[in-house]
């Protein structure tokens, strides 16, 4: 089975927690991170400074953040394909701690 590659070549920044996001093959997600940002690693990301300090691994091709939250880059490309599941996990991770 082949797995396609992909990388993010660029971003912007257009609304608080959403981010335009292009990829090596010339497509694109708007992607609102807001639903999925809980648990450990990633509900530091509410801090919006946090939030805007994203980056682009230049070896893995895929988002970035210093506190170590990343994102597999094929998640990002097929974002509607996984954005339900991500939010049920979120979910489930915020009434545990709740």
């Amino acid at each position: 089975m082949i797995h396609p590659i992909y990388r993010v070549c660029s971003f912007d920044i257009i609304a608080p927690y959403t981010l335009r996001i292009q990829f090596d093959e010339n497509t694109e997600q708007i992607i609102d991170f807001w639903p999925i940002l809980a648990g450990e690693l990633y509900k530091p990301l509410r801090d919006l400074t946090l939030f805007y300090q994203v980056r682009i691994d230049p070896e893995a091709h895929t988002l970035i953040w210093p506190n170590g939250a990343d994102f597999d880059p094929a998640t990002l490309h097929d974002w509607p394909r996984y954005v339900d599941a991500l939010t049920e996990r979120a979910q489930r991770w915020e009434r545990a701690l709740a």
